[in-house]
């Protein structure tokens, strides 16, 4: 028996029932104040979030719009294809991760086994390519090339293949018209990714997982267009996953489709001459490096001059575009983006930059006459010029003595532009200027130089003016590495490192003097060439290169028509750009590109142009050809293709012949020509909503004569000279601009 009395324990069993019964008491209230934010608070939210899941979603994909042409030819369309998909989900429910599943799948559709295992892998930064960088729960294809046979063998043997389905599916298609290729103009589609889902929700068209989106070129910068709204279904099903009723529907919206400026056949001539020209100067031997050009790169633009609308855009090397259709395989991704196949994705057009060489010499002239010095005057196109201890020559030493600047540009003198360059720059105040007038660097800017053109691609590049500030910006970047890489007396480039580690933020006169003949640090674009070219040519006006020209809606009843900007003026009189137009019809006449030209009907259809041969610091000089008409401007640059003339002049010729419908005997029969004058009306737009099309037939050009006019040797790059790397920095290299004779010299 206890010893501790009855009277001790009764207080204590107390205290404890009562601490009981607050607990008990708290727990209710607690449960209670929980049932009632759950029941009454929030009651209608978790009610309408346990209906839903009892509802699943069918997506039914929006029809995406067609990209046409000016004629109203898909360029960009859609067909109905067979593709085998597969469920990322299900497959992982099996032991092995669907590896067995994907296997057999493989030997039906006759692919290895690896490339179907790495099309459902999804995308990180460890993950190479290919690799699906969708959404995990979306179908992934396979392939989109599945034969009948195929698709009844997979569907009859579920049990074999879980997870996986074969259907009709409207898939993205690329037709290729009369041959165009046009790749890096239309883009391509992509799945959509769980990031860009979340971003588009608070939009106004919200991305679903099963969305594919434009990844490049027009497909993408006219994205939200093209590509409509998708549906979606809603079913009700029970626990059992049956379907006992209809939720509701959102139809699908097809997207609208877009006219664009281009026209099939011009581009199909534009891409075929680009490659020819690159093709055959493979052929040719570089006299300077001992070696056949290599010709690995090049680009063309064709221009409306007065809209500033692009008829053709090529870019080489290319690819087919289609390969993008159903997936892409490993072995074709490497191929688009290793250094081998030399980045086929690019768009040189829009993002290849290159010094310029002589192209640039209308900025230089117009520079000059703005800052006061007589386009008329006597300047001295000597064979030479020595300037900070380093000689400047002119192609093989040519001397013409005083001449214009119109001769200057007509036959490509570099010493010209050298004496008015440094000139200039000693009236600035030379190395320590204080307030330069900058006439040169000014130039260049207000010719639209120095930023992006805003043309309807995404990714342009901006090119470089290497002004003051980007002189001040690059010192500041890389003074530590020259100063420690450079030596007084060590190689060419270690003395440049040497002298910029000093005070590489000055603009040297050798600067000044590289710069004036499109050489040293400047980098220009194909499209910025057309779009100032172009304005020369229409007398002053730059416009907003664009592609699209009319978003129409799937019905029909909607255009909107894209209309060409203004996006700035040159700094010229109309008596200077006459000056210089005048100028530039003397380069095809008796200049620079007379030997190419030889025949052409000047007085009927009045080309300009002019050449440039830009020298890159370890390769082959790149070729740049810069033309104009009337109606048009045809632009063209090969890198490592020697000459401008040499390199890209049979080929910009060849572009206008089938244009204008130009015979080989000089005639010109309009019906002949692709388009002897732009196109401005739509396409007509049947009642469906549907773009009447015609029925296009390739171009075939008429055999040719030989061409009339100044013989040329059967190597017309054979006589190049080798000269100092330039662009290397402090300007005081040696620099040649491409051969000078008259009356055709090849630059």
């Amino acid at each position: 028996m206890s010893n501790i009395p009855e009277t001790g324990r009764t207080p204590r069993v107390k205290i404890r029932v009562i601490v009981i019964q607050i607990l008990v008491f708290s727990l209710l209230l607690t449960l209670g104040g929980r049932l009632w934010y759950l029941q009454i608070r929030n009651g209608e939210q978790y009610t309408q979030e346990a209906d839903n899941n009892h509802v699943q979603q069918v997506v039914q994909p929006a029809v995406r719009g067609s990209i046409v042409d000016d004629r109203g030819v898909p360029l960009a369309d859609n067909e109905t294809r067979l593709v085998v998909s597969a469920s990322r989900t299900e497959l992982l429910k099996q032991p092995d991760d669907g590896k067995a599943v994907l296997t057999r799948l493989a030997g039906v559709l006759g692919i290895k086994p690896k490339d179907a295992v790495d099309k459902v892998r999804l995308c990180d930064a460890k993950t190479p390519k290919p690799c699906w960088n969708g959404s995990p729960y979306q179908p992934i294809p396979i392939t989109d090339k599945a034969t009948t046979q195929q698709a009844l063998q997979i569907m009859e043997r579920r049990e074999d293949f879980p997870g996986i389905t074969a259907e009709p599916t409207a898939v993205r298609s690329y037709p290729g018209p009369v041959g165009v290729n046009a790749a890096q103009v239309l883009g391509y589609l992509g799945p959509v990714t769980d990031k860009e889902v979340a971003a588009s929700e608070k939009t106004d068209n919200p991305l679903l997982r099963s969305d594919s989106v434009g990844r490049a070129g027009l497909e993408s910068e006219y994205d939200q267009q093209l590509r409509g709204k998708s549906g979606v279904t809603r079913y009700e099903v029970d626990n059992l996953g049956r379907v006992i009723g209809k939720a509701g529907a959102t139809p699908a919206q097809a997207g609208s489709n877009l006219v664009t400026s281009i026209d099939s056949r011009v581009q199909a001539v534009t891409e075929k001459e680009l490659a020819e020209a690159m093709k055959n100067l493979r052929k040719q031997y570089d006299s300077v490096t001992g070696e056949n050009y290599k010709a690995d790169s090049g680009a063309a633009v064709v221009m409306d001059v007065h809209t500033g609308r692009v008829l053709a855009m090529a870019s080489n090397p290319t690819y087919d575009p289609n390969v993008w259709t159903g997936g892409i395989s490993s072995a074709q991704y490497t191929n688009l983006t290793n250094k081998k196949s030399n980045y086929p994705l690019l768009n040189r057009a829009t993002q290849g930059e290159s010094a310029p060489g002589s192209t640039f010499k209308v900025i230089s002239t117009s520079a000059a006459v703005n800052a006061g010095y007589n386009p008329d005057g006597g300047y001295p196109c000597t064979s030479s010029m020595t300037v900070g201890g380093r000689v400047f020559k002119n192609f093989e030493g040519e001397n013409f003595g005083a001449i214009s600047l119109a001769k200057a540009l007509e036959v490509s003198c570099d010493t010209v532009f050298y004496n008015v360059a440094y000139d200039q720059w000693k009236k600035d105040g030379g190395i320590n200027a204080k307030h330069p007038k900058d006439w040169f660097f000014k130039t260049a800017h207000q010719f639209g130089l120095g930023k992006k053109t805003g043309i309807d691609l995404p990714n342009e590049v901006s090119g470089r003016v290497p002004d003051r500030q980007w002189k001040q910006a690059y010192w500041d970047a890389n003074k530590a590495a020259w100063c420690k890489d450079g030596k007084k007396n060590g190689s060419y480039v270690q003395q440049i490192e040497f002298e910029n580690c000093k005070d590489g933020y000055q603009i040297r006169p050798g600067d000044s003097l590289n710069y004036a003949i499109g050489q040293g640090d400047t980098l220009l674009t194909p499209i910025q060439e057309a779009v100032m070219y172009s304005a020369i040519a229409n007398g002053g006006t730059m416009y907003q290169p664009t592609i699209g020209k009319a978003v129409v809606s799937a019905d029909g009843k909607k255009v909107t028509p894209i209309r060409p900007k203004v996006s700035g003026h040159l700094p010229d009189s109309k008596k200077t750009i006459s000056y210089i137009n005048k100028a530039l019809q003397g380069v095809v006449t008796s200049g620079t590109a007379a030997w190419q030209f030889g025949g052409w009907p000047q007085d009927k259809i009045t080309l300009h142009a002019k050449t440039g041969t830009a020298e890159v610091a370890g390769k082959q000089t790149t070729a740049w050809l810069a033309t104009y008409t009337k109606d048009y401007a045809v632009i063209m640059t090969i890198s490592q293709g020697g000459t401008g003339s040499g390199g890209a002049g049979p080929a910009v010729r060849k572009i206008y012949e089938a244009m204008y419908g130009i015979g080989a005997d000089g005639s010109i029969d309009p019906k002949a020509g692709i388009l002897p004058k732009p196109v401005s009306a739509l396409p007509k737009i049947q009642s469906d909503g549907s773009i009447d099309a015609p029925e296009l037939k390739p171009y075939k050009a008429p055999k040719k004569k030989e061409p009339v006019g100044p013989s040329a040797p059967a190597d017309p790059n054979a006589s190049e000279q080798p000269a100092e790397p330039a662009g290397t920095g402090g300007g005081t290299q040696q620099v040649a601009a491409g051969p000078l004779a008259t009356p055709a010299r090849r630059d």
